[in-house]
C-alpha cells in the first residue's frame, strides 16, 4: 500500500542521524520536520508515548484523517513509529535489499552491535556533559574501551565487511561527534585502531551519512556544547583562548 513518511526530528540528535541515513541508503523519499526539545510542541507530546525523537509518522492511502500538528488534514491512516532501532529496520523492510544479513545468527549479531552502538552514544554524552576532568576522563576511557573492543570485530570496510548495514548507520552518529569535538581541540579524544580508524572514515565519507545533518551541523553542536559548564566545553574555550 502507498505510504508517505513524515520524520519528526531535532537537528542535533544522533537518533534521528540513524533514520535518515537508513531512508537515503535505501533512495526512500520522506518530509522531515524538525522540533525544538526545549519546546516541544502539544502536538508532538501527544503522538511521542516517550517525548523523545525521532518519531516516524507513516499515512497509509486511504480516508482522510486529522494531521497531528493541526495543520489540516492528511489523506490516510497514520501510523505512529518510536525508537531509532525500529524506524531504522522498518525503513529497511519496506525497500527491496536489506541491510541486514541474510543468516538470523548474523542478523542477530548485528542488531546487539546495533545495541552496543546506543550504549556508545550515551557514552558520547556523559563526555560532553561531565563536570569536572575526573568524570570527564571516566568517559572518555569507557569510550577507549569500546571502540578498543570495535577493532576485533569490524570486518571492513564496513562493519560486516564489503556491504553498508544497519549497523554502519547506528555508528555513524558516533564517528561525527568525535570528529566535530577533535576538529575543534585540533587533537583526538579517543584512540582508534587502525581498522576503527578506516572504518569511520568510509562511513563519514558516504553521501547517506553527509546528508543526514544540516550543513550547520558541526556549529550547531559546538555551540551546544560550549553552552554548557562542563569540562569539554572548558577544553574548547581554553583552546579558542591560546588561538587568539
Amino acid at each position: 500500500m502507498p505510504q508517505r513518511l513524515r520524520l519528526i526530528s531535532h537537528k542535533l540528535c544522533p537518533y534521528v542521524q540513524r533514520a535518515a541515513i537508513v531512508a537515503a541508503e535505501k533512495r526512500i523519499g520522506f518530509e522531515r520536520v524538525d522540533i525544538d526539545l526545549a519546546a516541544k510542541p502539544d502536538w508532538f507530546l501527544a503522538i511521542s508515548p516517550t517525548g523523545k525523537v525521532p518519531v516516524l509518522e507513516v499515512t497509509e492511502d486511504g480516508e482522510n484523517a486529522p494531521s497531528a500538528d493541526g495543520a489540516g488534514f492528511r489523506h490516510g491512516a497514520v501510523t505512529v513509529l518510536f525508537e531509532s532501532a525500529v524506524i531504522a529496520e522498518y525503513l529497511d523492510e519496506i525497500t527491496g535489499g536489506s541491510l541486514l544479513p541474510a543468516d538470523p545468527l548474523q542478523r542477530a549479531r548485528t542488531r546487539a552491535w546495533i545495541e552496543y552502538a546506543s550504549a556508545t552514544l550515551a557514552d558520547v554524552g556523559k563526555l560532553y556533559s561531565a563536570a569536572d576532568a575526573a568524570a570527564f576522563e571516566a568517559a572518555r576511557s569507557a569510550l577507549d574501551a569500546r571502540l578498543g573492543t570495535l577493532e576485533s570485530e569490524v570486518a571492513g570496510p564496513f562493519f560486516a565487511g564489503a556491504d553498508f548495514g544497519l549497523a554502519d548507520a547506528a555508528f555513524a552518529p558516533v564517528f561525527r561527534y568525535l570528529d566535530v569535538f577533535e576538529r575543534e581541540l585540533e587533537f583526538a579524544l579517543i584512540e582508534r585502531g587502525p581498522k576503527v580508524a578506516a572504518w569511520s572514515a568510509e562511513l563519514m565519507a558516504r553521501p547517506s551519512v553527509i546528508g543526514a545533518v544540516p550543513l550547520d551541523y558541526a556549529d550547531r553542536l559546538l555551540n551546544f556544547v560550549t553552552g554548557k559548564s562542563g569540562h569539554l566545553a572548558r577544553l574548547m574555550r581554553d583552546k579558542l583562548l591560546i588561538a587568539a
